[in-house]
């Protein structure tokens, strides 16, 4: 069995809806896309650089999946 690692981006109020990009997500008229990129600073992003440098699997939700292929796979 595998050790599973949620490394998840979410504000306060609980959104975790496009934290990378303008455009990412849109679903549901969401017009906030990229909100993560003004909080960002060299320890997050040491954290992440850290978090993504190791080998893995990625396990995609099926709107993720969506987003980022364009159709599920």
């Amino acid at each position: 069995m595998r050790k599973l690692v949620v490394l998840s981006f979410i504000s306060l109020d609980g959104i975790l809806q496009a934290p990378g990009g303008p455009d990412e997500d849109t679903s549901g008229n969401f017009k906030y896309g990229g909100w993560t990129v003004s909080y960002a600073d060299e320890v997050s992003n040491n954290i992440m650089g850290e978090q993504m440098s190791m080998p893995f699997d990625l396990l995609l939700g099926r709107k993720t999946g969506e987003v980022k292929t364009g159709s599920f796979v």
